[in-house]
């Protein structure tokens, strides 16, 4: 039996470590050394290459090392039949908790304006009226676990949340809406809309003009779940017209984000390096060796994902 860490670009010699660290007796390797194919059982994974994980025929568990798993899914030979387990962590949950909170505090107190002040030595400090912040609307697209943490978050700070998801949640606090009255409803109201849906077939290109022009004029953006979501033209047509004020992205179509792409230089839009929240090995490790033990005593692994569904 033996555990293959594939995960070009993202230090798969670190995750080694604490795994060993853990586990001095397991068997782990890193690709392209794999040894002998047939004892790959259990795969620790971050965008492998095409192809790769169907070779393994004794594969039985990929272990994503993220909370999303469209990675994985690209893959068009990808082994359905293989079980999924994504990332939970608090730590993970933690990191997108600090990152929409400081962004949307950012909108709220008008500090992209405040910076062009700055800039041209201008002191005004009644640029705008400030809202408060139950006078703020905010919108989040996707609640999974990052995104009713967040929304619990925000509504602590006496924001106005409402959230929508593909299926009907309930959360205390949060007005959460489902379908596609509930999103027009969502958007109709939001002047900060923040994105932390799944990448899937539905969901691929859903940040667009149409869903843009549903906005109250003015609106903010962030978007902190995969670069798919957002179709880029629209994007910079809706801040070039002010129906968009400002956008933060952290999640690009091609990443690293070429030097060249219009995004680093305009003025009303953050780039953050899809460094929102990160997973972090140290704590990660427990959890995979926590279901390699599960899945050698038979007992169900914790944090499947619906391959059908796509999360």
């Amino acid at each position: 039996m033996a555990v293959l860490i594939i995960a070009p670009n993202e230090r798969p010699d670190i995750w080694e470590k604490h795994l060993k660290d853990l586990a001095p007796d397991l068997d782990i390797r890193i690709w392209p050394d794999t040894g002998d194919p047939d004892k790959i059982i259990y795969a620790v994974a971050w965008n492998p290459p095409a192809g790769i994980l169907a070779s393994f025929r004794n594969l039985k568990v990929i272990f994503s090392l993220g909370a999303g798993v469209d990675h994985l899914f690209k893959d068009p030979d990808f082994p359905t039949e293989v079980t999924i387990s994504r990332v939970i962590d608090p730590y993970l949950t933690a990191g997108m908790r600090e990152y929409i909170l400081l962004h949307v505090l950012k909108y709220h107190k008008n500090q992209p304006e405040l910076d062009k002040q700055q800039r041209k030595h201008i002191w005004n400090s009644r640029e705008n009226e400030r809202l408060q912040s139950d006078e703020r609307n905010i919108g989040i697209l996707g609640l999974g676990i990052l995104g009713t943490d967040c929304a619990k978050s925000l509504s602590a700070l006496n924001f106005n949340v409402k959230g929508w998801s593909r299926s009907m949640k309930v959360i205390p606090g949060i007005t959460c809406l489902t379908g596609l009255s509930g999103l027009n409803h969502l958007l109709n109201s939001s002047s900060i809309l923040i994105c932390l849906l799944p990448l899937t077939k539905d969901t691929e290109g859903i940040l667009n003009y149409n869903l843009f022009s549903k906005l109250p004029k003015g609106a903010y953006l962030i978007n902190a779940a995969r670069g798919n979501h957002l179709i880029e033209k629209d994007l910079i047509t809706c801040l070039d017209s002010g129906q968009l004020t400002h956008a933060t992205l952290d999640v690009f179509r091609e990443e690293p984000l070429p030097k060249e792409h219009i995004f680093w230089d305009h003025d009303k839009i953050t780039v953050t390096p899809h460094n929102a929240s990160i997973t972090d090995p140290r704590t990660v490790v427990y959890q995979i060796l926590e279901n390699i033990q599960r899945h050698l005593d038979a007992k169900p692994i914790s944090n499947t994902v619906d391959i059908k569904n796509g999360y």
